[in-house]
């Protein structure tokens, strides 16, 4: 078989296992809702990657390795929500900023600079620093700017304050 037509049947192969464990295992098997869920994502870049140009493995290595990860992932979420094993696998969520202030402490611990923080205030259209209730750097590494009059509690819970003392 020449190496073009092995390199096309690898390329269909993969994306057919690839769009058939997605339609099993359901819409989050790309999304970034926890940090074990980006690093799947990354990992199943690869493995598509190594299919498509490793001609020296057998074909069925690569759609094993998917299946793995796949059932690897679903297995982490069901951990996860059966057993409370967030704290585990994820960082908290962090405040950066809060009732406008920025929280430095927190820049530092994270690793955000300050030029990042107003670079995602200006995306959320924040144009009044003491109307921002809370700058919150998630778990995924996504910033959420929470700004307005107010912020129910109910979106602030489980927050960590990191270094901060914590406000009521």
């Amino acid at each position: 078989m020449s190496m073009t037509l092995e390199l096309l049947m690898r390329a269909a192969i993969s994306i057919v296992v690839i769009v058939a464990l997605v339609r099993i295992n359901g819409l989050r098997s790309f999304s970034k809702m926890a940090g074990f869920d980006f690093a799947l994502t990354v990992a199943t870049g690869s493995i598509l990657a190594f299919i498509m140009t490793s001609t020296s493995t057998p074909v069925w290595i690569g759609p094993l390795a998917l299946v793995f990860l796949f059932s690897l992932r679903h297995a982490l979420a069901h951990l996860r929500e059966r057993f409370d094993w967030g704290d585990a696998l994820d960082n908290p969520p962090v405040f950066l900023m809060y009732d406008g202030e920025t929280l430095e402490v927190n820049l530092q611990q994270t690793r955000v600079t300050r030029a990042e923080l107003i670079g995602k205030l200006r995306e959320a259209n924040a144009l009044d620093l003491s109307k921002v209730r809370a700058v919150i750097l998630e778990t995924t590494g996504d910033v959420s700017v929470l700004h307005g009059d107010a912020v129910d509690d109910l979106l602030l819970e489980d927050v960590s304050w990191g270094d901060v003392p914590a406000r009521n």
